[in-house]
């Protein structure tokens, strides 16, 4: 099974799985794939609760992406935006940690991404 598919699978299961919840605030490494099995990346991602929504910012590399999301306890959704890029993520929680599938606006295909509480 390839990285993505097991992300997606892992991501599917988290979602549905109330064991090991975890609020999403907090710093955490980052580490994905790019859309349609793409390069791998790393970085950092903040969660701050902002009301009844979050403020979520990753960086990688030099690049920065801002975005707002949505949840609980158990997932979060994410609509993104750096520079004229746009996008949406989805993430479960697992543990500490959280797992998730992104998409580019007009997007094709998915992403993973994993975040790795620090």
């Amino acid at each position: 099974m390839g990285y993505l598919a097991l992300l997606a699978s892992s991501a599917l299961v988290a979602l549905t799985t109330l064991a090991h919840a975890a609020d999403p605030t907090g710093s955490y490494a980052v580490e994905g794939t790019n859309p349609g099995g793409g390069s791998a990346y790393r970085g950092s991602v903040t969660v701050e609760r902002t009301g009844d929504t979050y403020r979520v910012v990753w960086v990688v590399g030099s690049t920065r992406y801002v975005g707002t999301g949505i949840g609980n306890k158990d997932f979060i959704a994410v609509s993104y935006r750096s520079g004229n890029d746009t996008g949406l993520a989805l993430y479960g929680a697992e543990g500490g940690n959280w797992i998730g599938l992104w998409t580019y606006a007009g997007g094709r295909q998915v992403g993973a991404e994993r975040w790795l509480r620090q």
